[in-house]
């Protein structure tokens, strides 16, 4: 039972990582494309969840304590994407930008569709561990982002300016930010559980 638990982790992990490498080749594209920040952010939010999913996959067969790393760089390193968002934020706020609002808008609806398969794949998983619990954090996190890009490309289509992309990217790296802080209390609070019970 156990080892079937593992291989449909291990499927849904592999599929859910292919599609986010997909979505942050297309994210860094449009984003480049469109000179949006907000997509742009979204292409490193995609790409730091491959990492993190890639490093769930490698701790998917090893002991708790692995898993427990695994979650704990997965935390650290959606902090690290949190700042590095901030920083293109502010960086095109002096530079200045264009952002193309028919391309936000367009990229955004497609990940929305690819994000709500994420997370109705992990969903289906049961008595998820603190990785695939991580797995799912940032699949809702992608979800509620990509959903702020909409907004923000009608926004800009609409008044022809460029701050409710900077915006949107700055709200996607606090959402990241604050994935990542849950991420780090849920992974102590399995460290907790573990020197409880011996393990």
């Amino acid at each position: 039972m156990a080892a079937r638990q593992d291989s449909m982790e291990r499927r849904t992990l592999w599929i859910v990582l292919a599609l986010n490498i997909g979505l942050a080749v297309a994210f860094f594209a449009t984003g480049a494309f469109g000179d949006s920040s907000a997509l742009i952010a979204n292409g490193l939010d995609n790409l730091s969840d491959s990492f993190v999913y890639a490093i769930s996959l490698f701790a998917l067969s090893r002991s708790d304590k692995w898993k427990r790393g695994a979650a704990n760089v997965s935390g650290g390193l959606l902090i690290l994407f949190a700042a590095g968002i901030l920083y293109d934020a502010w960086r095109r706020y002096i530079g200045g930008s264009d952002p193309l609002g028919t391309i936000m808008i367009a990229m955004a609806l497609i990940a929305v569709a690819i994000n709500a398969v994420c997370v109705w794949l992990l969903a289906k998983l049961k008595d998820p561990d603190v990785n695939i619990r991580a797995a799912n954090t940032f699949s809702y996190n992608d979800f509620a982002a990509n959903l702020g890009i909409v907004v923000a490309g009608g926004l800009v289509a609409w008044l022809g300016t460029n701050w409710p992309d900077l915006v949107v990217g700055v709200i996607v790296a606090g959402i990241a930010a604050w994935g990542g802080i849950d991420i780090l209390r849920d992974a102590h609070g399995e460290h907790h559980k573990a020197v409880h019970t011996g393990k």
